[in-house]
């Protein structure tokens, strides 16, 4: 099987994720933080460590400000359902985010009567920073965004929003799942309040993880109340980080899986990820040069997007093409309305979907000549 879905999830992983989920079940299964015997701190120390990795790959403060979350959804939920907004205050975000952000926002709109502006991106599908300024006022308390597109891959320049966030006194807070492991993030350097990203893709760790990163204190209201293994006594939820944020009994062996991906990563660079994937998609979009019928859409230079691609072949229904890249040549791709309905709105494909390939670091130039050479076998076959 030719893998093109990294978007939704990185396939394979590395042999260490397995080996080290495999060892925390079968060695120190135990609840971390909620005892004090050799098992128990085991478990506890693999998850300090993954902070600590974390906070250093993104440089966020400290392993405190590290919190774990079944997946991104989750994170971006204590994110921005956690942010103290009130009434008559506004969101600026973008109609190219993901439904984790967009449904969120949406029920903000709906229980706190909260004001939301969304920024279109462009033909190119680039997010115009002159529009975003004009969007801001002083009502603006967070400006939400994804680093970069999970359908076009346009990736938004973080930095640029970062200033213009602190101008009008707001918080960033950054969905990161489609870069996270891709391109360098440092929350200092690029101005980041809240960073949300998934363990399992671009970070090559098992899918179950999520991460919410704070640089500080944004009085965020915790969306799960219970037990934490701290301050037992109190029937309120502790003030201590991560505590605070961390309700319940962590995913011990996925955060072990997530450590050992991130370790990986490190291991092959993560500027050296990043080149391989954009040889990768250089050399997609060179192919398509052989097909007709196909139409691509995303940004023109390859320096504006991730290795993320979505098209439509003419006179075959999105879902179809799938199947038969699937069935037919082996190859794994996504179609759909890939959960961003208002991206595929302005695109003007809600009613048809797109075929999206998405690439890893384990993914090959062989590997996408094949894909190039089935869609020019499939468009002769229409």
């Amino acid at each position: 099987m030719i893998y093109f879905d990294h978007a939704a999830s990185s396939y394979p992983k590395p042999a260490t994720v397995g080996e080290a989920m495999l060892e925390a079940v079968n060695e120190y299964a135990a609840n971390p933080g909620r005892g004090g015997h050799q098992l128990a701190e085991r478990a506890r120390m693999v998850i300090q460590e993954a902070r600590k990795e974390i906070a250093t790959f993104f440089n966020a403060p400290s392993g405190k400000h590290v919190w774990f979350y079944q997946n991104a959804t989750m994170a971006l939920n204590q994110a921005i359902g956690g942010f103290p907004f009130v009434a008559g205050d506004q969101i600026v975000t973008t109609a190219f985010e993901h439904n984790s952000v967009l449904r969120p926002v949406h029920r903000l709109t709906q229980t706190k009567q909260i004001e939301t502006t969304y920024i279109k991106p462009n033909d190119d599908g680039i997010i115009s920073m002159v529009e975003m300024t004009e969007a801001v006022t002083s009502k603006t308390k967070a400006i939400v965004i994804s680093h970069a597109s999970n359908v076009t891959g346009a990736i938004v320049d973080i930095q640029a929003v970062s200033k213009l966030a602190k101008r009008v006194g707001a918080i960033l807070i950054v969905d990161a799942s489609q870069t996270a492991g891709t391109i360098s993030i440092d929350m200092e350097r690029d101005g980041i309040d809240l960073l949300a990203f998934a363990g399992h893709k671009s970070l090559l760790g098992p899918q179950g993880t999520g991460v919410l990163l704070s640089k500080k204190d944004y009085n965020l209201e915790p969306l799960m109340h219970g037990g934490t293994g701290s301050y037992s006594e109190s029937s309120e939820q502790p003030t201590e980080w991560p505590d605070r944020y961390e309700a319940g009994t962590l995913n011990t062996p996925g955060i072990a899986g997530l450590l050992a991906g991130l370790k990986e990563v490190n291991a092959l660079g993560i500027e050296k990820i990043y080149s391989h994937e954009q040889a990768l998609l250089k050399e997609l979009l060179s192919g398509f040069n052989q097909i007709e019928e196909i139409e691509v859409f995303g940004p023109t230079r390859l320096e504006d997007r991730l290795a993320v691609c979505s098209f439509r072949l003419n006179n075959v229904e999105s879902h179809e093409l799938a199947f038969i890249l699937d069935e037919h040549y082996r190859i794994a791709v996504r179609a759909g309305l890939h959960c961003a309905p208002m991206t595929h709105h302005q695109l003007n494909t809600v009613d048809t979907g797109l075929v999206r390939v998405s690439f890893g670091p384990y993914n090959t130039i062989e590997e996408v000549r094949k894909l190039v050479e089935a869609l020019v076998e499939i468009e002769q076959a229409f």
